[in-house]
């Protein structure tokens, strides 16, 4: 696994990069940052002394670890840090003996880590560093690098970063080959946003063909340094740099499916096609079966890839839980409690889309709950959707289980998951069951084959009788369509077509999906429709210069001249709505589907043409334009598309008329009608919840 930040895995991890302008980012299967020795520090066993004896006079468990005698080292097991237990009275006694040791100079290494295990079990990792300092003032011995190590690691999971920096330095000095804490020390740096240092500590050992570290063979040490460098250059949205990293990490070992995953994300990012490019010992075969769900979505209309993809992460990835409900045995009464899960309620494309649904709800009649962990972004955004709230409980630094009991203890009746597999979701709270009525929505538009979820908010043209087996939820079908949006949303004016960078003249096509989304063959087909409409230009959002490098050069191939794709840099909300005013027709992409987008480009009085396949996320659009009252747009085959791409663009008339009927009846469309929707979707909440509450 790619790692770096949190200090859960010696592995590495890393998060998908930005996302769309305006859409859900995915979570893979790399955890979110990890050091190489927050759990994994240098640990004794225990000691057979009189100290042993004063240790376990705390009542705490033993704790297995790296075994010090003399100068070698083996790797055991890791401490569990979960759950301490409290330090009885006694402790601070305790404390105060061992620190007394500590300053003889003469106590040996092996009972120190073992006092310190002890301390961080009871939750004094104040103490345990302490202890550490005072023993390596102390002690002259060539082991002191080791306890700098453990300190080091100490002081980083307290987030004192650059504390932790210096004592790595430190034992760098003691041992400049140390391979471990160089790897650690990158991590402090990044932690301190000095992100240019890390790498070059990582490559010091990823160019090192024989690291040395204690307990650890050379080559893991190389792929950590290899995967945590290529995660932080692709956060960097350096993605040529980051993509040859996760070359050579999977040269060296082609088992890491969480590399490989990440690889083919990044040249989705970069359109570079094909995307399963195969090299070494990696196969087509390997890289699909490593592909994100995020992924698949892009690659794959087979609604049967999509639930194997979401099925292998819930498998690998999100915890088992084999005991009762936790909203079993409490009763609910009085009003009914509608509960929302997510990350994402601030300046993200789910915020953007629920702010007026929380404020529509029948606060007389519904009690509506936020539970989540999202950023405090400052926006006027976040403000208004926690002032749409009854209750606002804040799950940072909470645990999964905690949170869940948490949203049991509130009496939830029914449990909305607006986040799913998307990036920084939690879906281990789901998993205990905290609410009768569990509900994905919106996040993710597809299964999440999460147990703990058994409704899908979804309407009929994005759910077909067909696909319902392959999705592990049942649907709660809405009358018009799947989307609530905001009817308060702010556009600034729009800018003229010069100021855009657009000709005054000619036929306009946009498409503002994100790079990711574009697959090798609608790109073509993008061409072939420049090709047949002269002096038309394709508008496009230049996400990164590596996707507007391959797209440039495939539209090349295809005989259509650079000047004829006109790339637009990101802009906020206001602005970026005004821009669809300028567009002729927006593109769709296919098989993943505009949907916030879609949305924006909608209200802003922009028609769109899209294809519709068989699965959730590739009929978004169409269930947008069927509720809007503009079917007609809807295609269902690539030659189909095509064909009706070029006839409105070699009839511009049509398309005015489009704008025309949007400007006159999109805002009062059933697409728009939000009261309404929310209404819907109260109505199916009450009827399970009241369903749940007389079989409780």
């Amino acid at each position: 696994m790619l790692a770096g930040s949190t200090g859960k895995h010696i592995a590495l991890a890393g998060r998908l990069g930005s996302g769309p302008a305006l859409g859900p980012k995915y979570a893979v299967s790399f955890a979110e940052g990890a050091e190489c020795g927050a759990d994994k520090r240098f640990r004794p066993p225990q000691p057979g002394n009189a100290a042993q004896s004063a240790a376990s006079s705390l009542h705490l468990p033993g704790r297995g670890g790296l075994k010090i005698e003399g100068t070698s080292a083996q790797a055991a097991c890791c401490m569990d840090m979960s759950t301490p237990p409290a330090a009885p009275p006694q402790g601070l006694a305790l404390v105060e003996q061992w620190l007394a040791l500590a300053r003889t100079g003469q106590w040996p290494l092996p009972q120190v880590m073992d006092a310190a295990s002890r301390l961080q079990a009871a939750g004094a990792a104040e103490a345990a560093a302490l202890l550490y300092q005072t023993w390596v003032d102390a002690t002259p011995t060539p082991l002191r690098y080791v306890a700098c190590f453990n300190w080091g690691a100490i002081l980083g999971e307290m987030r004192r970063h650059p504390e932790a920096e210096g004592v790595y330095r430190m034992a760098l000095a003691l041992a400049p080959d140390f391979a471990q804490a160089r790897l650690n020390l990158g991590h402090q740096l990044e932690h301190q946003g000095r992100e240019t240092e890390a790498l070059d500590e990582w490559r010091l050992v990823y160019e090192d063909e024989n690291p040395n570290g204690l307990g650890t063979d050379p080559l893991s040490l190389r792929l950590h340094a290899f995967n945590n460098a290529a995660r932080l250059l692709e956060q960097q949205k350096r993605y040529d740099e980051a993509e040859a990293l996760m070359r050579r990490s999977l040269e060296l070992d082609p088992r890491q499916s969480d590399v490989a995953q990440h690889y083919v994300h990044i040249r989705q990012k970069q359109c570079a096609w094909p995307v399963y490019q195969t090299f070494g010992e990696i196969t087509h075969n390997h890289l699909l079966m490593s592909t994100s769900l995020l992924g698949m979505l892009d690659e794959s209309d087979d609604p049967a890839l999509q639930l194997l993809t979401a099925q292998r992460f819930v498998h690998e990835k999100v915890v088992k839980v084999t005991e009762p409900p936790m909203h079993k045995g409490k009763k609910r009464e009085g009003k009914i409690k509608i509960g929302y899960l997510s990350g994402d309620l601030c300046m993200h494309a789910v915020g953007l889309l629920t702010a007026e649904l929380y404020e529509l709800h029948d606060h007389d009649k519904y009690e509506i709950h936020a539970f989540c962990w999202s950023r405090e972004d400052g926006s006027q955004l976040r403000a208004r959707i926690l002032a749409g709230m009854d209750q606002h409980h804040s799950l940072h630094g909470v645990s999964e289980r905690r949170a869940a009991e948490m949203i049991a203890e509130a009496g939830i009746d029914v449990l909305v998951d607006l986040q799913g597999l998307t990036s920084g979701a939690r879906p281990g709270i789901l998993a205990y069951r905290p609410a009768p009525v569990q509900v994905g929505y919106l996040g993710l538009p597809a299964t999440s084959a999460l147990p703990g979820v058994d409704w899908i908010l979804a309407d009929r043209f994005v759910m077909t009788p067909e696909v319902l087996p392959y999705h592990t939820e049942k649907p709660i079908y809405l009358p018009h369509c799947y989307q609530v949006s905001d009817r308060k949303r702010v556009a600034n004016p729009a800018p003229s077509r010069t100021e855009a960078g657009l000709p005054e003249d000619g036929f306009v096509f946009c498409a503002f999906n994100n790079n990711h989304k574009m697959s090798e063959e609608v790109w073509r087909c993008w061409m072939r429709i420049l090709r047949q409409v002269p002096n038309s230009v394709l508008w496009l959002l230049a996400d990164n210069p590596f996707a507007q490098e391959n797209l440039t050069r495939v539209a090349a191939e295809e005989g259509i001249t650079p000047e004829r794709l006109v790339f637009a840099p990101r802009a906020q909300p206001a602005d970026y709505l005004a821009r669809f005013t300028l567009a002729d027709l927006f593109l769709d992409t296919f098989p993943y589907n505009a949907g916030t987008t879609a949305s924006d480009c909608l209200w802003m009085g922009t028609p769109i043409l899209t294809r519709s396949g068989r699965t959730y996320i590739s009929r978004m659009a169409g269930s947008l334009l069927t509720a809007v009252g503009l079917p007609d747009l809807v295609t269902t085959t690539i030659q189909e598309y095509e064909q009706r791409a070029v006839q409105i663009g070699n009839q511009p008339a049509r398309s005015a008329s489009y704008k025309r009927y949007l400007a006159e009846h999109g805002h009062s469309s059933p697409l728009f009608d939000i009261p309404t929707m929310v209404r819907d979707i109260e109505h199916e909440f009450e009827k399970l919840a009241l369903e749940a509450r007389a079989k409780a």
